[in-house]
């Protein structure tokens, strides 16, 4: 008899409880949150509840949690659900604790080690097949069991078929590609372009402006897509347009936000340093390394215009809007259209 699927979940936060949650329920996989809290791991197991991300959430008794690092030699299937900042770092450190035949799956939204995407990163470190796993997902979402969208990119799409079957009869609906880059790209980019978004409608509640905003952010992700190698096509995955989509027009989302504070004039540096999120990082690291790199006309995208904001403390935030507007929208010919 074959022994069921070992899970681990590198991570015990609201992202790691809320996947390890849907695929308790169908009491088939053995689901395990590897977690340095010792405050969570004790309410998981004895608890079971994550008190500390989801205390009035219920989870499911077969879920356990651990500080034993041992378990990673049996796993079959390692989701990395720690900050992107982190992961590289903990794998590396790691490395040869993990079964080598494990499928490592990439939650994390960020870029790796020296303008590096993390699978790539990864990909240097260990022997595994590296998965990254994406969409519009909010956790307390997925945890209450609302249909949710993900993206599975692989190399090889031999992978497919496991994850068809891991999410089978869940709330989880998948779709595929083997754009790696792109995938991870995607999930980047558009943390940068919810922080537009959010200070285009701090000033205006306006419709007309704010698609017109949807339009150029989209197109602007499609060029930078495909500028360092990924495909365009990705866009219109559940890992494009569904999260950006999820993180520019929700105010749950942390750096919609953000532009909202910004466009209301509350951006402080007690803010800025308090507040470390994904798009701020994301929108300094384009401009001021990838884009030399990769001979990109920054000037020309509107991530140029949020940069300013970021580093020019004179910058008056009241001129956003008209700065972009003046500024012409990517042209078609740098398009390598699919």
């Amino acid at each position: 008899m074959e022994h069921p699927i070992k899970i681990c979940f590198i991570g015990s936060g609201a992202i790691s409880t809320a996947f390890a949650q849907v695929l308790s329920q169908k009491e088939k996989y053995l689901v395990e949150l590897v977690s340095i809290e010792q405050d969570v791991i004790r309410s998981v197991n004895e608890e079971h509840v994550n008190k500390k991300y989801f205390p009035s959430v219920a989870l499911h008794k077969d879920i356990s949690a651990t500080d034993d690092l041992t378990t990673f030699e049996n796993a079959d299937i390692i989701f990395l659900g720690i900050p992107s900042t982190v992961i590289v770092e903990y794998v590396d450190q790691h490395k040869e604790r993990f079964n080598p035949r494990a499928v490592m799956v990439n939650m994390a939204k960020g870029f790796g080690r020296e303008d590096n995407t993390i699978p790539e990163c990864l990909e240097k470190l260990v022997p595994n097949p590296i998965i990254s796993f994406k969409g519009p997902s909010f956790a307390r979402e997925i945890i209450n069991n609302v249909p949710t969208g993900m993206t599975v990119s692989a190399k090889n799409s031999k992978y497919n078929d496991l994850f068809r079957d891991l999410f089978k009869d869940t709330s989880i609906y998948l779709d595929f590609n083997t754009d790696l880059i792109g995938t991870e790209l995607t999930s980047i980019l558009k943390n940068i372009y919810a922080i537009i978004l959010g200070i285009v409608d701090a000033h205006y509640d306006a419709p007309n402006l704010r698609s017109l905003m949807i339009t150029r952010s989209i197109n602007e992700m499609r060029y930078l897509i495909s500028r360092f190698g990924g495909k365009e096509r990705t866009m219109f995955n559940y890992c494009g347009f569904g999260d950006f989509s999820l993180t520019a027009l929700n105010d749950m989302s942390r750096n919609r936000t953000l532009g909202l504070l910004i466009g209301k004039g509350f951006f402080t540096e007690y803010i800025s340093e308090k507040v470390v999120l994904e798009g701020i990082i994301a929108t300094n690291f384009f401009v001021e390394k990838i884009a030399r790199k990769r001979n990109i006309r920054t000037k020309e995208l509107m991530l140029k215009e949020l940069y300013k904001v970021f580093n020019d403390k004179q910058y008056d935030i009241n001129n956003f809007v008209t700065q972009i507007l003046e500024t012409e929208p990517i042209k078609e010919d740098l398009f390598t259209w699919f």
